[in-house]
């Protein structure tokens, strides 16, 4: 589940965020413009793929994603990640989310929050280039006020030559709410291609399939389909990349549109 996503709509899901005074989010806001933005270029914005970082090397990624949804739970949110990667081995990486925040507005209320910080741990199985296939496996765990997550996730990669095909398969568990009563599975799959059209530029389509389990049942048959174009750009020791998705099921609790950056650099 994505930082301060609401399955229910309006301004966040069992209390599990603490409003921002303005002053923090003017703070905040000035390091992720100042500290823009590389290290491994990221391709895919709603996937991983199997590379991790270089041994010994220390990346910044600030991500930005815009959610819109314009049916009865109307409601626009804009969530921020601040996330330091360091490659402790050839095949090893460790990442800390800083801080998720978000902006959110639903009609009835309004303003900044925080949402959670993660640690991340990602371990390289065999090489996308060289092997049949790449692989990787992905641990996480988040904490924030009243709520918890655990998150684990096989990454699969297969570059042809400019071609790179990603799968993502994930499973998460969340707990929130007054003593984390509350608790929501979800399983995910996550397909993307990019191509390089030249050194510094590839295009590509990433698709996003959600099952989701409030209680760990699946009573309600909630499913989630999102399908939308990407973008990266790298040069010297930074990158962007932007996909745009929206929804092509009918949830009426979930985003019709979802624009993502993930700006990175090198420290």
């Amino acid at each position: 589940m994505e930082p301060g996503i609401s399955r229910g709509g309006g301004f966040s899901a069992a209390g599990a965020i603490r409003r921002l005074p303005f002053p923090i989010f003017i703070l905040l806001l000035s390091t992720l413009t100042t500290t823009f933005a590389f290290g491994g270029v990221r391709r895919f914005t709603f996937l991983y793929e199997a590379n991790t970082s270089a041994q010994g090397s220390l990346e910044l990624e600030n991500w930005v994603t815009w959610q819109r949804a314009t049916g009865q739970a109307r409601f626009d949110q804009v969530d921020f990640r601040h996330e330091l990667e360091y490659g402790v081995t050839y095949k090893f990486q460790a990442s800390i989310y800083i801080a998720d925040w978000l902006y959110q507005n639903d009609g009835e209320h309004s303003g900044f929050a925080y949402s959670d910080s993660a640690i991340e741990l990602i371990y390289n199985l065999t090489n996308p280039v060289v092997d049949p296939v790449g692989l990787s496996i992905y641990g996480e765990l988040r904490a924030g006020d009243r709520l918890l997550e655990l998150e684990s996730k096989l990454i699969a990669q297969k570059n042809f030559g400019p071609l790179i095909l990603a799968y993502n398969a994930t499973l998460e568990s969340v707990w929130e709410g007054n003593d984390l009563a509350e608790r929501e599975g979800e399983f995910s799959q996550a397909f993307g291609g990019s191509y390089e059209i030249s050194p510094r530029i590839s295009v590509g389509l990433e698709l996003l399939h959600e099952f989701v389990f409030p209680e760990w049942r699946d009573e309600q048959k909630i499913r989630n389909l999102f399908v939308g174009p990407n973008v990266s750009y790298r040069r010297r020791n930074w990158f962007v990349t932007i996909t745009a998705l929206v929804q092509a099921t009918d949830t009426e609790d979930e985003p019709d549109f979802q624009l993502r950056t993930i700006f990175g650099t090198g420290l």
